[in-house]
């Protein structure tokens, strides 16, 4: 029987590689996952961090969660805004973001460093004013904090939902563990843990609002045209599979209707069925490679 249902789902994750690395080609980033020999990194294979972030599914509609929540904060949205070329290369950023991601979680200790002292030097250039006169700086605790939070609450949620089952104690853990990132680009107060996650989430609400500029850069995500096959079918899974992970006052916040919340949930039961063959299709990605560096061979938690 399991050689019938591989034989069976050969063409679907041939289809699904095929489409991975449309999206995100192999190489580019110029980041080697497979030396030094036995440099764990800044997590190693028995982090929560290795295990979360392997799982491609969750990672991709957690970070589209996470872009969906960055809208919502006013001075972390100017960066973006008035910084960034999003509206003629989003594409490029989610690659850039997706290999500092991947970088920072399974590349050696040296290469890790090399991340994070490139992106302190561009977040010190990052500066400004908001339309209402606020200061801004890409480099500010506060703001690293921020969008660290989203996009660790988003990662681990995509985990949860779509790919393996995370205990409280887990959760702990992640949020734990992968503040180190944060930390290292100069966030301050980091949340630990779940719990402080949804504190921080509550005592944030106050300052961010759903305006003008966060309607365009959604305008923009919702747009997106990655080079894949059906690239609007794929655009319109991930995007609602990642609307579906947000937290409940952010829908509210982001004004979604009856009818995006039914059609995320839809995406959300597709993407949970389709993450074993994601998972089948990609063997040889950053993950099995740190796991091989570490002379170990990749296997999931049961």
């Amino acid at each position: 029987m399991p050689s019938l249902l591989h034989r069976l789902a050969t063409p679907a994750t041939a289809s699904i590689r095929r489409w991975v690395l449309g999206a995100f080609p192999r190489g580019e980033s110029g980041i080697d996952y497979d030396h030094p020999l036995g440099d764990p990194g800044w997590f190693g294979p028995d982090s929560a961090t290795w295990q979360v972030h392997a799982e491609l599914p969750g990672m991709l509609a957690g970070g589209l969660c996470a872009l969906m929540l960055q809208t919502l904060h006013p001075l972390a949205l100017a960066g973006v805004y008035d910084h960034s070329n999003f509206r003629g290369d989003l594409v490029g950023r989610l690659r850039r973001t997706t290999a500092f991601v991947a970088g920072t979680s399974y590349a050696a200790s040296g290469e890790v460093e090399a991340l994070v002292a490139k992106v302190k030097r561009i977040h010190a250039q990052v500066r400004g004013h908001t339309p209402d006169g606020q200061p801004y700086s890409a480099d500010d605790p506060a703001l690293l904090t921020w969008v660290h939070v989203t996009e660790a609450y988003g990662f681990l949620q995509g985990y949860r939902r779509y790919c393996r089952d995370a205990s409280p104690a887990f959760a702990d853990r992640y949020y734990s563990e992968y503040r180190r990132v944060a930390e290292a680009l100069g966030a301050t107060d980091v949340p630990a843990s779940e719990a402080a996650v949804t504190a921080y989430f509550a005592a944030q609400q106050p300052q961010l609002r759903f305006d003008a500029r966060s309607r365009e850069v959604l305008g923009v995500l919702s747009g997106i045209q990655l080079p894949v096959p059906m690239a609007g079918l794929s655009r319109e899974l991930f995007l609602g599979a990642g609307a579906a992970l947000l937290p409940d006052w952010a829908e509210v916040m982001l004004e979604r209707t009856p009818l995006q919340r039914m059609q995320a949930a839809a995406s959300a039961r597709m993407l949970a069925g389709m993450s074993p063959l994601f998972r089948r299709a990609l063997t040889d990605g950053t993950a099995p490679r740190a796991y091989a560096r570490m002379g170990l061979k990749m296997t999931h938690p049961r």
